[in-house]
């Protein structure tokens, strides 16, 4: 299977096919060659590895997410662990480990983020 055809498949099965439909639908000749290195990279590289399990994955990226400052993807990573398999108490568990090592206003945001996020899931189901 073809990087770009794996990737698009991972990340259909992480982040759900109404996302990624969305996201495809709004997709555009300005940003096709960087939604096309993301699908390859992130998705047909990284997420498809089988080193890692997708709940660890999944872990890391909310924990790097919120380290860095990244808030905007957080919702959608929190989501994406309904199909991951990492838990709210695992969720619980990265932004402890960011507010000691990437500092507490960090953490405290994402923490925000996450809650907010599971409140419109349990709303939606």
């Amino acid at each position: 299977m073809e990087r770009y055809d794996r990737g698009m498949k991972v990340r259909r099965e992480v982040l759900g096919d109404a996302h990624v439909d969305r996201a495809e639908a709004a997709r555009t000749p300005f940003d096709d060659a960087f939604q096309t290195l993301i699908t390859e990279g992130a998705w047909g590289n990284v997420w498809a590895s089988d080193r890692i399990s997708r709940r660890e994955r999944s872990m890391l990226t909310l924990a790097l997410l919120a380290a860095t400052g990244n808030f905007e993807e957080i919702p959608m990573h929190i989501r994406a662990t309904a199909r991951t398999g990492a838990s709210k108490e695992d969720v619980a568990e990265v932004f402890q480990h960011v507010a000691i090592y990437a500092g507490v206003p960090r953490a405290n945001h994402a923490l925000k983020l996450a809650k907010q996020t599971y409140a419109e899931m349990e709303a939606e189901a």
